[in-house]
């Protein structure tokens, strides 16, 4: 099972980047919709467990080194193709997001300019990203500990500091800006938009990974903890709703009103996650160029890593608010390309072997 909570902690870390762990992607398409939100968080716990389980099997089964084979495997020839430029195009989209969101962080939390940030996470991605895929994977999952273990203290704080008596949700929730129209597609759109980004990555760590109830496993386990996640930065977050909306990075300021070092120290773990994310990311969209372990690889990692980081000057918030939900309806046509492939192989028992 160790490689299995590897595997799960590698997905987490690649999903969980600056949107998520900032709060402000949960903010949008969660918590701005009220209480009903945390069924949202529910059924997108369920949604991410099942199709990380499919990823990371599929990843294993086809021993596939890009996101490539596997696209063209559960696509089919021609959607595969359009579904595969549309998974590369948002893997750099992605990357600088992350970039974006470093600099945010440095701005909100130390007063430091934001290109500042960002040129330093564009450097030490790029840098690591010129590793062997097995260092990536340890980077990319070594956070994830610390973060969930800082979500719990922020959530039974915020919960506990709560005043249910005077509290107006209703019309904090009326104030705010939404990633979607209803609750339930704000769900599925972040679950979609997410896989759309975190395919890549996902298939090409079950392709680390020999034994395919393994590499499911892992898939599963990393769902579910990111659905854990999900539902406490939510609850914390509806806690103090009209205090965080209109702020880029609202899990750090509930982080400094518990204390200032707590929000130092959210503010690290905040920068590792960009960190686990942009790797992930540029990676998987450096793969699906240019072929790893290579020279060549190296030089294209550089370039793009550069290019990415000229375009997080956009804005955070900007990328975020616009970048994600495009992303999310795009990858409607994966999510349904999965659950088709898993209905086929279900009937086809002979030859797929199911998990039990």
């Amino acid at each position: 099972m160790r490689k299995s909570f590897q595997i799960a902690g590698a997905f987490i870390g690649v999903i969980v980047g600056a949107g998520f762990t900032s709060g402000q992607e949960i903010l949008q398409f969660f918590t701005s919709f009220g209480p009903i939100s945390i069924v949202g968080s529910l059924f997108a716990t369920a949604l991410f467990a099942f199709l990380g389980m499919n990823l990371t099997q599929l990843g294993s089964r086809l021993q596939t080194k890009s996101h490539q084979n596997v696209i063209y495997h559960i696509c089919g020839r021609y959607l595969g193709l359009i579904v595969d430029i549309v998974i590369t195009f948002f893997l750099f989209g992605v990357t600088v997001v992350m970039f974006s969101g470093a600099g945010a962080i440095f701005e909100q939390q130390f007063g430091i300019p934001s290109f500042i940030g960002s040129i330093l996470m564009a450097v030490v991605t790029i840098l690591t990203v010129t590793l062997s895929v097995q260092k990536v994977i340890a980077f990319i999952s070594a956070f994830t500990p610390f973060l969930l273990l800082l979500v719990i203290v922020i959530t039974v704080y915020s919960v506990i500091h709560f005043d249910f008596s005077s509290a107006d949700l209703t019309g904090a929730v009326a104030a705010q800006n939404r990633g979607a129209s209803h609750w339930f597609l704000g769900a599925i759109l972040y679950v979609s938009y997410n896989l759309a980004a975190g395919a890549a990555m996902l298939t090409v760590m079950g392709g680390t990974i020999k034994d395919e109830k393994v590499a499911a496993w892992g898939g599963i386990i990393g769902g579910l903890g990111l659905g854990l996640l999900i539902l406490l930065i939510n609850i914390s977050m509806l806690t103090q709703l009209k205090e965080i909306a209109s702020l880029p990075m609202p899990m750090l300021f509930l982080a400094n009103n518990i204390n200032p070092t707590i929000g130092i120290i959210m503010a690290i773990i905040l920068l590792g996650m960009i960190y686990n994310s942009a790797v992930g990311m540029l990676y998987a969209f450096s793969a699906r160029i240019v072929k790893t372990e290579t020279v060549r690889f190296k030089g294209a990692v550089t370039l793009f890593g550069t290019v990415a980081f000229g375009a997080s000057f956009i804005g955070f918030i900007q990328l975020v608010g616009t970048v994600y939900p495009v992303m999310g309806y795009l990858g409607f046509t994966l999510i349904a390309a999965v659950i088709f492939a898993w209905v086929k192989n279900k009937r086809t028992p002979s030859k797929v072997e199911a998990i039990n």
